[in-house]
């Protein structure tokens, strides 16, 4: 494919140029409705000159609450083209946790699916800027309920010409929302350019670890509330293929849609390639079509990666990222990926058009094998936290954006981790943040300090644990703690073991060590295992 000059580096000139040059090639298969690029983009048009007219600025923010649709993805394409910048909202959190993002991304419009008009009826008199809510569903011409009924219609008289919304590569067009070592959830800018780089710079160097071609079918397995999710559909959508669309991951249901769309490409969490290479009928025969997997948010076992191999046979690529870093910095080429490979246990080299460093407490680049701070060189990279000057400050340091990961780099450049700085708990791809989980469970009047850790799971990667320290005289169980939780953060936060200690390790400054107390607990595990022997 001929490379796009950096000005059409744009969500809205990709719909633009798609519509005219392929107008029925399938853009969105969901639920086994086709969306062609002409309609994606008409409909869209319609979408963005309704925003318009509902008040919505260059700039604004508007929130999207509901699960991965073809209407999803048309009110983003909608909000690019109007200028305005998406806010999708993660639709397992609780109404407290929805009320945070709203307030504090300032959005003056959120569509929301059905399933989930409750939570913003329950969230929406607290919040005075939030001037429109949409209902995406409805009903159809018979009164049937019919999804994104609501959103069309309400879009419905308005013109289908193309808006020029005057934006750029560099103008912000998506904010995710992530969280921090604190656990409060901060506001991640994208900009169009983030969704175009690696790309363009891949194609320059003739690099193909991670690419993505206009005859590509890819299956969205993962949520679209994240990075990986938006960022594999605007990738494959950039460059003209089809996004086959799972409202909510099912192995069974991925294998059938990768037998029935001939899917070519997906991203997925090692544990959600088990799921599927585990389900009946999922064969080789079932995944003849595909020609490359990407994977990430946990490394890949030399086991699992054998039946992979055996059960897939297309090309393996691991992929290290964040939100911050907008696209993938890090990746492990498909060459690297064959049993007895002393390369599994690196994460790989910088995607091309990206650098890579690893530098210690004064900031200066260690030499290879020495242990310290990851850091990223990305064009992709984000813009900034949304109002935090201070936490963007720490975080993008000039050109450099600093991971909060430890690790190293081997002689060949390959990069290593060791730790996560910011103990980040990662489960089937989802970033779970202790402190958050900590505050929740501390308000339980027995309990008197807690920490939480993720430890070593077969199947989802991590699993999160909780070591507590009770209140003198006060008891409680771990299914006392556990459901006290429900409702006050979202269930797959909620740790699902319980430790009960005397105290917790402490640095001299009274912060926990949670490394500290994951060695405690991995020491007790192995102790009890030998003396079960």
């Amino acid at each position: 494919m001929n490379d796009i000059p950096r000005e059409r580096w744009t969500l809205h000139h990709s719909a633009r140029a798609h519509a005219g040059t392929r107008p029925d090639h399938p853009a969105i298969i969901c639920e086994g409705h086709v969306t062609t690029y002409d309609k994606l983009h008409r409909d869209s048009n319609r979408a963005a000159h309704a925003l318009h007219t509902s008040g919505v600025r260059r700039g604004d923010r508007v929130a999207y609450l509901g699960r991965e649709s073809a209407n999803y993805y048309l009110v983003m394409i909608a909000c690019a083209k109007a200028g305005a910048v998406l806010v999708p909202v993660n639709w397992r959190l609780t109404p407290n946790e929805v009320d945070h993002i709203l307030r504090d991304s300032g959005a003056t419009l959120i569509f929301v699916d059905d399933e989930f008009w409750d939570t913003v009826a329950a969230v929406r008199p607290q919040l005075r800027g939030l001037r429109r809510v949409i209902r995406v569903d409805g009903t159809d011409a018979d009164g049937e309920p019919a999804r994104g009924a609501g959103l069309l219609a309400w879009a419905a008289d308005q013109p289908e010409t193309d808006p020029a919304p005057g934006t750029g590569p560099d103008d912000a067009v998506i904010q995710i929302y992530t969280s921090g070592t604190t656990g409060l959830p901060k506001g991640a800018i994208l900009a169009h350019r983030s969704f175009f780089t690696l790309p363009h710079a891949s194609r320059e160097r003739g690099v193909d670890w991670i690419d993505w071609l206009p005859e590509d079918v890819a299956l969205i397995s993962l949520p679209g509330f994240g990075v990986a999710g938006i960022g594999w559909f605007l990738h494959t959508f950039n460059a003209g293929g089809t996004n086959v669309i799972m409202p909510q991951f099912d192995p069974q249901e991925a294998v059938r849609l990768i037998r029935e769309h001939g899917v070519t490409t997906t991203f997925a969490a090692p544990a959600m390639l088990q799921a599927m290479a585990a389900e009946r009928g999922a064969g080789p025969e079932a995944f003849t079509s595909l020609r490359k997997i990407a994977y990430g948010a946990a490394p890949m076992s030399e086991t699992l990666l054998k039946q992979c191999l055996e059960t897939y046979r297309c090309e393996f690529a691991q992929i290290y990222a964040s939100t911050e870093t907008g696209s993938v910095a890090v990746c492990l080429p498909p060459g690297d990926h064959h049993a007895g490979s002393p390369r599994l246990i690196s994460v790989g080299l910088p995607c091309p058009g990206n650098e890579i460093k690893v530098v210690g407490p004064d900031g200066e680049s260690l030499p290879p094998g020495a242990i310290g701070q990851v850091c990223v060189r990305a064009p992709s990279r984000m813009l900034g936290y949304w109002n935090l000057p201070d936490a963007t400050a720490r975080t993008l340091v000039g050109e450099w954006l600093y991971m909060g990961d430890a690790g190293f780099l081997d002689e060949d450049g390959y990069l290593h981790l060791c730790d996560r700085i910011n103990d980040t708990i990662i489960v089937a791809g989802q970033n779970i943040y202790p402190a958050e989980v900590e505050k929740a469970l501390a308000a339980h009047p027995a309990v008197a300090d807690v920490a939480v850790v993720g430890l070593h799971d077969d199947r989802w990667g991590e699993s999160v644990h909780a070591v507590v320290v009770l209140r003198p005289g006060a008891k409680a169980t771990p299914r006392e703690l556990l459901l006290s939780l429900r409702g006050r953060i979202a269930d797959y936060k909620i740790p699902g073991t319980y430790h009960f200690a005397d105290s917790l390790p402490r640095n001299p400054s009274g912060k926990i060590l949670r490394r500290a107390v994951r060695e405690q607990l991995a020491a007790e595990t192995r102790a009890t295992a030998g003396s079960a022997v």
